[in-house]
């Protein structure tokens, strides 16, 4: 009995100038659930469901190798898209991020770019609004500063024009009140002199992508808010005796 060979990413050992039927159709399991093995007697193809509804590939079915190197690239292009929406189900990326995850799945070059082109017109993925989003949270709720944000939508992919756009509607109150809290935090955490709570905290906020002027600002106002508490903690020691 001859051993049914499926072909890896293609059917480059499919026969050449011979009609193919399709003699058996499997349904796939555990992680390969959603495709089907489409046999053609020793020889399979593995497409994913929509691919084998859309071509018909049921029992009986003639195809030529020609036709199924055109199914070969569709499900290649439905693999892509499929693959796609369940990472953007799990966490929203940027156009760069995505095309990195496609082409570690070993996706053709231009089938990728097909599919962003097909993710964008479905604003699916879109890096202004996405820039947009990240900035606004980095800053407001993980007390980021903008040179931090900037850095990391650069990695992201990100034109500068997007990374303008986006950090441009971060308002300076909202990046001040950031770094205040940050540095409000870490003065607290500080023992010992104001000195080393000034130059502890200064590098602290720093490292957080906050720029030199608006970390020496937050310490001034520390300062001053450490200096009045310790001169409301005087006035209570020595009450006034009249």
């Amino acid at each position: 009995m001859e051993l049914e060979q499926e072909v890896p990413g293609g059917i480059a050992h499919f026969p050449d100038h011979r009609e193919l039927v399709v003699t058996r159709v499997e349904r796939k399991q555990g992680r390969q659930r959603g495709r089907y093995l489409i046999h053609f007697g020793e020889y399979s193809l593995s497409v994913l469901e929509d691919v084998m509804i859309k071509y018909r590939m049921t029992s009986g079915t003639v195809f030529t190798k020609e036709e199924l190197a055109e199914i070969v690239v569709a499900d290649e292009r439905q693999q892509a898209y499929v693959h796609s929406l369940y990472i953007l189900g799990r966490k929203q990326r940027s156009r760069t991020e995505l095309a990195r995850r496609l082409t570690d799945k070993e996706i053709q070059p231009a089938i990728v770019e097909e599919t962003l082109d097909r993710l964008e017109r479905e604003k699916l993925i879109d890096d202004t609004v996405f820039a947009r989003q990240w900035a606004q949270q980095r800053i407001s709720s993980q007390r980021k500063g903008k040179l931090w944000v900037r850095q990391e939508l650069r990695q992201k992919g990100i034109s500068k024009d997007n990374i303008a756009e986006a950090l441009g509607e971060v308002s300076d109150e909202e990046e001040w009140d950031s770094a205040l809290q940050c540095g409000r935090k870490k003065w607290r955490q500080v023992r010992g002199e104001m000195l080393d709570q000034k130059r502890k905290t200064m590098a602290y906020l720093m490292r957080r992508g906050f720029t030199g002027e608006l970390s020496r600002r937050v310490i001034q106002r520390l300062a001053a808010e450490s200096q009045e508490a310790e001169m409301d903690e005087d006035d209570t020691e020595w009450p006034d005796m009249d």
